[in-house]
């Protein structure tokens, strides 16, 4: 298999190399670019097209939010997933990086495993969501979200079934968490979750989450 090219956007330096060092000396990674702000952060993954873009927000002149919309709303860049960099567990712009496609999230003090892990899962078209960080910001999402939800009759389009695993999703389960708790096959619970994506033109997982607490499926 190909390794997984990723671009490290971040205004530090230091940062940025030591981003670079893990990757490069771990079999299956390879770093695609670097960018020092979010304008160079679009234009590079616009040249070099990576499979994941890890975004620190923070950035001079263009920052990491208005970088991770550009990346997921440009056609060309369908398939590169965004794994926003956070300095605070309850970072002030979680809800809007959910919404501007942001396929997971990790603080910087992460540990090198997990961050590899983070890229492989993403990677992989799953989100961060069953990590204890990802939990309180999906809570943070869910309590500071807009006041007035999408409506519901969105969610008219899927059966009860499919309702009953966004759900799950919604709450942050992993495909194996949802297969125990509705006694299906982790083969069923994926496909199930590919059927959302594509009957609410989700572009990954984490949209179903925003989705499934815009139109009230999951309380706040």
């Amino acid at each position: 298999m190909s390794d997984v090219r990723v671009l490290v956007a971040d205004d530090q330096p230091l940062i940025r190399a030591g981003l670079r060092v893990l990757l490069e000396t771990e079999d299956g990674y390879a770093v695609a670019a670097e960018a020092a702000d979010g304008a160079e952060a679009v234009r590079r993954a616009r040249e070099t097209r990576p499979d994941v873009v890890l975004m620190d927000v923070r950035m001079p002149g263009t920052d990491g939010l208005d970088a991770l919309e550009a990346i997921t709303a440009d056609p060309l860049l369908a398939g590169t997933r965004v794994i926003v960099l956070t300095t605070f567990d309850l970072d002030e712009y979680v809800y809007r990086a959910l919404r501007g496609g942001a396929s997971g999230f990790l603080l910087k003090d992460t540990d090198p495993v997990s961050l590899l892990r983070a890229v492989e899962l993403v990677h992989a078209g799953e989100a961060l969501l069953a990590p204890s960080v990802t939990r309180r910001l999906i809570t943070e999402f869910a309590r500071n979200g807009p006041a007035a939800p999408r409506p519901a009759e969105r969610l008219a389009v899927l059966t009860a079934r499919e309702r009953e695993v966004l759900e799950y999703v919604g709450r942050g389960r992993t495909n194996g968490e949802i297969a125990a708790a509705l006694v299906i096959s982790p083969a069923t619970a994926r496909t199930h979750v590919g059927r959302l994506l594509t009957k609410l033109d989700a572009r990954d997982r984490v949209q179903l989450v925003v989705i499934a607490h815009e139109t009230g499926l999951v309380g706040r």
